[in-house]
């Protein structure tokens, strides 16, 4: 078995693949107890299935580990894109299979969430749906979530926020964190530059109680999925 000391691991601790395709970037991390061994990260709406599995592969050559040296194959489950969740969700349970790892599944609040607690200010995370709503959870500063996930219109985000933390300052994380912040310019509130889903939050998460959680796709709502008319046959015949 490689050394992850070598790149500044502890060996006693797990390691770590984590990876997320759910959203606008693919991006892969590579972790030992609280260090990051290696990662990339690249901006893109569609490709992930292309992309994952080189990038794995990178970043475990520059950790120096090989398959058998990982513990956890973990990745974000959405919401998102739908192909992209269930590239995510297809590669993991192959390599954690080909491993023998165990395989542990991130939303993509939590991975958001996980690097940006602070212990008295709650967190509301708001990821972009593609359409014109907003994907939302609110967390405690600490990281429990303090309602389910749900697909928010922009006129309604206020009220969601009043009625799950009153008037209590808040900030604001995720790649629509901007466009959230928007619609809220009237409570006291700081948007968290640099929080969009990442591979790094999805392994921060997996060293939280209660973060990772069973590798099944999260959608708040159906794919956009569009059904060919059938057509008539000759003599117009159905």
């Amino acid at each position: 078995m490689s050394d992850p000391r070598a790149t500044g691991g502890d060996r006693r601790a797990p390691v770590v693949l984590a990876f997320d395709t759910a959203g606008s970037a693919c991006s892969v991390t590579v972790g030992c107890g609280q260090a990051t061994l290696a990662g990339e990260r690249r901006e893109m709406r569609h490709g992930h299935a292309e992309a994952l599995l080189p990038m794995i592969d990178r970043a475990m050559a520059a950790a120096a580990l090989t398959p058998a040296d990982i513990n956890i194959v973990a990745t974000s489950i959405g919401p998102g894109g739908f192909t992209g969740i269930r590239v995510g969700l297809a590669a993991a349970q192959g390599l954690a299979l080909a491993a023998r790892a165990e395989l542990v599944g991130v939303t993509s609040f939590a991975a958001v969430a996980a690097l940006v607690l602070e212990a008295d200010t709650p967190i509301l995370v708001a990821l972009d749906s593609r359409r014109e709503d907003f994907y939302v959870q609110v967390f405690a500063g600490d990281g429990s979530p303090l309602g389910p996930p749900a697909a928010i219109l922009p006129e309604d985000l206020g009220q969601f926020v009043t009625d799950t933390v009153g008037n209590a300052k808040l900030r604001i994380a995720g790649d629509a964190a901007d466009n959230a912040a928007a619609t809220l310019a009237d409570r006291d509130l700081t948007v968290i530059a640099g929080s969009e889903p990442d591979a790094r939050g999805v392994l921060a998460a997996t060293r939280r109680p209660g973060f990772a959680t069973l590798a099944r796709p999260l959608y708040l709502r159906p794919p956009d999925v569009s059904f060919a008319k059938a057509r008539s046959r000759v003599g117009g015949a159905a």
